[in-house]
């Protein structure tokens, strides 16, 4: 949501709840991407806001490639750090935390959205939630195998298996759609 659409969704004097999540280029030395963390957690406080809860950035693989124009030529990228911080704002502080971020050579990308009350109760945590998907199934016995159906499968109704024939099964379509 840009600056200008978060100030007027807020009317009163409340704080706004946001999550900034974010990508540190994967070119950023590992033991620097803590720093990157830390400075951007400062550039929210000297915003005027509060960090509400966060997730340290990980290195991962992209779902898909991204090209970034860096240093006069465009770059490809298929990882980087991905972390996000949760935090409160008042609205009309947005623009200039957005200036102040958009100005960091170190990122990726990053996107800043405006919470609901659900989302705010129930924050999600990427590189825990990876960590589960990675151990859904480790191993898988020949027994527990089931052998999906083929066409030539089909039982009739007497229960025996019968081969079906392309051109008698497409002459019946046609009749039926008659």
């Amino acid at each position: 949501m840009p600056a200008a659409e978060a100030a007027v969704a807020t009317e009163s004097n409340e704080l706004g709840s946001y999550e900034f999540a974010f990508h540190v280029l994967p070119t950023v030395a590992e033991g620097e991407v803590a720093g990157v963390f830390e400075d951007l957690k400062s550039l929210i406080a000297k915003a005027g806001g509060s960090a509400t809860s966060e997730e340290a950035p990980q290195r991962f693989d992209l779902a898909y490639e991204i090209v970034k124009h860096l240093e006069g030529k465009n770059r490809k990228f298929n990882s980087a750090y991905f972390g996000w911080v949760r935090f409160t704002l008042a609205p009309e502080a947005l623009e200039g935390l957005t200036e102040e971020i958009e100005a960091d050579t170190r990122l990726l990308r990053y996107l800043i959205i405006r919470l609901t009350r659900v989302e705010e109760e129930n924050p999600f945590n990427f590189h825990e939630a990876l960590a589960k998907d990675d151990k859904k199934v480790t191993e898988v016995n020949a027994e527990e195998v089931i052998k999906a159906p083929q066409a030539d499968d089909a039982p009739t109704e007497e229960g025996e298996k019968e081969a079906v024939d392309e051109k008698e099964l497409d002459e019946a379509l046609k009749k039926d759609e008659a």
